[in-house]
C-alpha cells in the first residue's frame, strides 16, 4: 500500500484497490460484503475446498451444511474464535485470487476456484515494528525471491539486498532474531588473501523491521586489505497480497539519488541510502559499491535505510506502547525469556487505529495479517490486562466506532467477516465473537482498574451489543453464528460469559437490565445441558456443535476449552459456566488425556476423531490462545494437574520457537527428543500467541482483582507447577503490583496500590 495508508474499518472489504485488489472473492453477510477464502478478516488463502467428511462411526449425527461460498479459509485461525487476520483493508492483508470483486461466491456444492499457495514462513526471520516489517531467509541476502524484503503498510519497498564481498557471496553462518523488531545475520568470506581454508573477514547484518540496516566487515587477516564491498538492489514495490499470491511483477528500474538508489511506479516510489555515501552508484544494474580498506582486526560498516519517500527520514508510524514493562521470575528460568519475548512481541504488534491515532489496537499477526481483526484484538487486549487497561480502552474505543447503527436486526452489532473453521463446520462470523467480547472486556477491565469515566463512555456500545444478543438467539435459545447456521459450543460459552458480565456491569453502572440477563444466563446454562452434552459409555462429551434442527455434532475439539472460560465478577468471583460440576470435571480429564494433549500443548481437534489432522487449524493443531483459554480455565476450576501438563507442554513448545511461539503448530505427539513442528503459513509473531505467554504465567498468580471496590484476590494453585514465581510491573487499579507465589502455592503481594485491600 502506497503511505500513507489508511486502514479501513473491520467490517469487511474496502474499495481501496490496496485493501481489495481485483480478483478478490465477496460474500454478503446481512448486507455487508465480506471475503470468503482469505478468511477475510485473518485467514489464509491457499487451502484447498474440504473433501466430504466420512460419515460418523456409530452415530446418526449428520455432517452439518456448507454455507454458500463456504469453501474453507485456510490456516491462520486462532481458538479466540476470532478470523484471526482477516483483510479489513489492513496492511499486508492477504486476500483470495481468482473472482473479481462483486461476483457472488459459489453456490452449494460449487466447488471453489484453487487458491494460491501461500509461501512457506516458518524458516523466514521475521521484523516487525508495525507498520514495518522485514522479512529475511535465515541467511539474511534478500534475493527477490519468495516473500522476502522490506515492507511498510504491506508494500514492498525492498525485494534484493545481495552483499558480495570481494566478489564473493559470503557463507552464512547463523540468522537470528534479537529482538521483535530487528535480526543480526552473521557470515564469512574467505578472499584468498590469506593462505589456509580459514575466513579472514567476518561479516555481520542487523536488520531493522523499519527499513534500516547495518553491515559491518571485520578483517581477521594479518595485513592490512583492500576490500570491494557490493550491494545489489532492487524492488517491484508490490503489495503484500499479490506477492503471497506468486504474482508481483518484474523489478522497477532504478535511478541514482543522492547516496543511494530510487524506484517508483505511480504513486508508490522507494529510496535506499547509504552511509557512507559509495564510490560508484550504477543504476541499470541496482549496483552500489564501495572499496574499503582494513588494517588487522579493523571494522568498518555500512549504514542502509529503505523509506518511502525521498527525504531519507525513517518510517512513523509506531505508537506508545500502553502495557506495564512487567517482568517474570521464578525457578524456572525460562519463564523470564518467555514473558519477555511475548511482551517485545505484542509491542511490536501494536497498530494505530484508524482516524483516531492516539488509540492503539493489537494487530492480528505477520506476516499475513498486520491489522485489525475485531475479535482476535478483543481477546489480545483482555489476556493483557494485568499489564494495564489502557490497551482494552483503546481496542473497545476503535470498535465501538464500526458499530452498526440504526434498527435493524444488525442493530448493536460489531462487524467482522466470515472466518474459516475447518472441515468440520462451515464458516463462522467474527462479528458474533467481537460482539459479544466487548461487554465482557469492558466489564473485566474494570474490575482490573479502567476508570469510571471511561467505562460510561463506553457502556453505550455495550449496552448495544447486548440488545444486538437479545434479538440474536434463535428459538431453541442458542445462538448461530451467523444464523442460521450450527450453534457452534465455543459461541454459547462466549454468550454466557457475556450476559453474566454483562448483568455485572450494568449493576455496577447503575443500569437496568441486570436481572434479565442473569435470568436469560441461567435459562442458556439449562438448555446446554440438556442439549449439547453427549451422552457415551465414557462419561459423555461437549458437542462442537449443534445442527440448527437440534442434533449434536459430536466432535472432540479444543474449542471446548472456552467453557471453562467464565469471567471475572465482582468482589473476585468467578462468574459460574455452563457445564455442572461434574461435567467440567469430566471435560477437564478429557483436556488433559492424550487424545488432546500432545505433549505441546492442547490440540484443536483429538486424535481419534474422523478428519483429524495434525496441520489442522481446526482439526488438530495446536493454537497456542486456546491452550492459554484450557490452562487459565482448568486453574480456575480447580484442576491443577490437567492445567499443569498443558503448561509445561506450551512452555516447552516456546523454548524450541526461541519463546516466540506461532499462532499454531503441529500437534504430532510429543516422543522422546521430538521437537514441535512449525505450521508452514502460521503468523509468528501473532498477538494472542504474544498474548498467550503473558496470561499463561498471569493465571498461575490467580489475581482476581475488584479495583471498584479496592480489593485484589490472589489465588494460585497449590502445586505450583512451575515452582516460584515472582511477577513484579503488573498494573491494578492504575498502580504497580507485583505478586509472589512461592514453591508450595502460597501467593504474596509485595507491591499494590494503597487502597487496595487483600481479599478472600
Amino acid at each position: 500500500m502506497a503511505p500513507p495508508v489508511p486502514l479501513t474499518d473491520p467490517t469487511g472489504p474496502s474499495t481501496s484497490p490496496q485493501a481489495h485488489p481485483p480478483g478478490a472473492p465477496t460474500h454478503r453477510l446481512s448486507g455487508t460484503p465480506t471475503r470468503l477464502g482469505a478468511d477475510p478478516n485473518g485467514g489464509l488463502p491457499g487451502a484447498p475446498a474440504s473433501p466430504p467428511r466420512p460419515a460418523e462411526h456409530g452415530t446418526a449425527s449428520p455432517e452439518l451444511p456448507r454455507q454458500a461460498g463456504g469453501g474453507d479459509a485456510p490456516p491462520g485461525t486462532t481458538g479466540a474464535g476470532d478470523d484471526p487476520g482477516g483483510t479489513g483493508g489492513r496492511p499486508g492483508a492477504v486476500e483470495e485470487p481468482g473472482r473479481g470483486p462483486g461476483r457472488p461466491a459459489p453456490g452449494p456444492g460449487v466447488p471453489a476456484a484453487r487458491r494460491a499457495d501461500l509461501p512457506p514462513a516458518h524458516a523466514a526471520v521475521i521484523c516487525v515494528s508495525a507498520p514495518c516489517l522485514a522479512i529475511s531467509p535465515e541467511h539474511g541476502q534478500l534475493t527477490g525471491r519468495g516473500i522476502d524484503g522490506i515492507y511498510r503498510a504491506g508494500r514492498r519497498l525492498l525485494s534484493r539486498c545481495v552483499l558480495r564481498v570481494a566478489g564473493r557471496d559470503p557463507v552464512a553462518v547463523q540468522g537470528r532474531s534479537i529482538g521483535a523488531d530487528r535480526a543480526a545475520f552473521t557470515a564469512t568470506v574467505r578472499t584468498g588473501f590469506e593462505a589456509g581454508p580459514d575466513p579472514d573477514v567476518g561479516v555481520e547484518r542487523v536488520r531493522h523491521a523499519d527499513g534500516t540496516e547495518r553491515i559491518t566487515l571485520r578483517s581477521f587477516a594479518s595485513r592490512p586489505m583492500r576490500l570491494t564491498v557490493e550491494l545489489f538492489l532492487g524492488t517491484d514495490l508490490a503489495e503484500l497480497a499479490t506477492v503471497a499470491a506468486g504474482g508481483p511483477g518484474p523489478e522497477l528500474p532504478a535511478a541514482v539519488h543522492a547516496a543511494g538508489l530510487r524506484w517508483s511506479a505511480g504513486e508508490a516510489q522507494a529510496v535506499t541510502t547509504a552511509e557512507p555515501a559509495p564510490d560508484d552508484a550504477l543504476a541499470s544494474a541496482g549496483l552500489l559499491r564501495w572499496q574499503l580498506e582494513l588494517a588487522p582486526g579493523q571494522s568498518r560498516a555500512i549504514g542502509l535505510r529503505t523509506t518511502h519517500d525521498r527525504t531519507g527520514r525513517a518510517p512513523a508510524g509506531q505508537v506508545a506502547n500502553p502495557l506495564s514493562a512487567a517482568r517474570a521470575e521464578g525457578d524456572d528460568p525460562r519463564v523470564d525469556a518467555w514473558f519477555r519475548t511475548s511482551l517485545d512481541d505484542f509491542g511490536a504488534l501494536l497498530l494505530r487505529a484508524p482516524g483516531s491515532p492516539g488509540d492503539a489496537f493489537a494487530a492480528a499477526g505477520v506476516p499475513w495479517r498486520l491489522g485489525l481483526a475485531p475479535a482476535e484484538s478483543l481477546w489480545a487486549a483482555r489476556m493483557a490486562l494485568p499489564l494495564g487497561t489502557g490497551l482494552a480502552a483503546a481496542t473497545l474505543r476503535t470498535l465501538a466506532r464500526s458499530q452498526t447503527a440504526g434498527g435493524g436486526p444488525d442493530a448493536g452489532k460489531i462487524p467482522g467477516p466470515l472466518r474459516a473453521a475447518g472441515p468440520q463446520l462451515p464458516p463462522g462470523c467474527t462479528g458474533t465473537e467481537a460482539t459479544l467480547g466487548f461487554p465482557s472486556l469492558l466489564a473485566e477491565a474494570r474490575r482490573w482498574g479502567l476508570p469510571e469515566e471511561e467505562v460510561a463512555r463506553l457502556l453505550p456500545a455495550a449496552e448495544r451489543c447486548l440488545d444486538w444478543l437479545r434479538g440474536a438467539f434463535g428459538k431453541d435459545g442458542f445462538l448461530a453464528d451467523p444464523e442460521p447456521g450450527p450453534r457452534r459450543v465455543e459461541t454459547q460459552a462466549h454468550a454466557h460469559r457475556a450476559a453474566l458480565l454483562g448483568a455485572d456491569l450494568l449493576d455496577a453502572c447503575g443500569r437496568p437490565g441486570a436481572a434479565e440477563w442473569r435470568e436469560r444466563a441461567a435459562e442458556l446454562r439449562t438448555r446446554f445441558r440438556a442439549g449439547f452434552w453427549v451422552d457415551g459409555p465414557d462419561g459423555g462429551r461437549p458437542a462442537a456443535a449443534l445442527h440448527p434442527d437440534g442434533r449434536p455434532l459430536p466432535r472432540l475439539t479444543g474449542a471446548v476449552a472456552h467453557l471453562l472460560d467464565t469471567g471475572l465478577l465482582g468482589g473476585g468471583r468467578l462468574a459460574p459456566g455452563l457445564l455442572d460440576p461434574v461435567r467440567t470435571e469430566h471435560l477437564a480429564r478429557l483436556l488433559g488425556a492424550p487424545a488432546m494433549d500432545s505433549g505441546w500443548g492442547l490440540r484443536s481437534m483429538a486424535t481419534r476423531e474422523p478428519g483429524h489432522n495434525p496441520f489442522g487449524h481446526r482439526s488438530g493443531a495446536v493454537r497456542a490462545h486456546e491452550t492459554t483459554v484450557a490452562v487459565a480455565g482448568l486453574v480456575q476450576a480447580g484442576f491443577e494437574k490437567e492445567a499443569a501438563g498443558l503448561l509445561r507442554g506450551l512452555l516447552d513448545a516456546a523454548e524450541t520457537f526461541g519463546y516466540r511461539l506461532p499462532e499454531m503448530y503441529a500437534a504430532e505427539q510429543r516422543t522422546a527428543g521430538s521437537a514441535p513442528l512449525p505450521h508452514p503459513a502460521a503468523c509468528r509473531p501473532a498477538a494472542v500467541a504474544a498474548a498467550a505467554g503473558i496470561h499463561a504465567l498471569t493465571a498461575l498468580a490467580g489475581i482476581r482483582p475488584d479495583a471498584p471496590a479496592a480489593t485484589v484476590a490472589v489465588a494460585p494453585p497449590a502445586g505450583a507447577p512451575l515452582g516460584a514465581l515472582r511477577l513484579s510491573g503488573l498494573r491494578v487499579a492504575g498502580e504497580p503490583f507485583t505478586v509472589r507465589i512461592s514453591r508450595l502455592g502460597v501467593g504474596m503481594v509485595e507491591e499494590a496500590a494503597d487502597v487496595l485491600q487483600l481479599g478472600g
